[in-house]
């Protein structure tokens, strides 16, 4: 059987919640709290062994600052059923959940920021989503041929 070549996504996180450095300590974490069905959609797309583009969101500069690995999928996210959790969603039921997350393990940590106005320089709204002005989603596919100019980037 041949192998698949990965895919590639962006997933944001505002650093004061989770951050490159967080993950590199933590090596492995649930990507959890995802509550867009867009965002939950493309996550239920990814495999083991895809790459994912560390982008910190919400600070300043935002931007790409490491890469992570897809290690396990449809897990359910416990912080659904969690009523001291900020992302517990009553509608949600453990015989029925809607929310899953993926398990990602750290990869690398840029040298430096690929930032946002960095990204709009190299790549249109087409190319890269997180450009296109008023994009919120905080998990993004990648194209390909994107990915390869972002990997000798960072």
């Amino acid at each position: 059987m041949l192998q698949q070549e990965p895919s590639y996504w962006l997933m944001k996180s505002e650093p004061d919640a989770y951050s490159i450095d967080t993950l590199k300590n933590d090596e492995v974490t649930l990507w959890d709290g995802i509550r867009n069905y867009q965002a939950r959609n493309f996550m239920r797309n990814m495999n083991i062994g895809d790459k994912v583009f560390f982008y910190h969101s919400n600070c300043k500069p935002p931007g790409i600052v490491g890469l992570m690995e897809v290690k396990d999928l449809n897990i359910v996210d416990p912080t659904q059923f969690d009523k001291d959790s900020k992302y517990y969603d009553p509608k949600s039921k453990p015989e029925n959940p809607r929310w899953d997350c993926v398990k990602v393990k750290f990869i690398s940590k840029s040298n430096q920021i690929l930032s946002l106005t960095e990204l709009k320089i190299l790549f249109s709204e087409d190319e890269l989503l997180v450009v296109k002005k008023g994009n919120r989603l905080s998990i993004l596919p990648v194209r390909d041929d994107v990915a390869k100019i972002l990997l000798e980037k960072i």
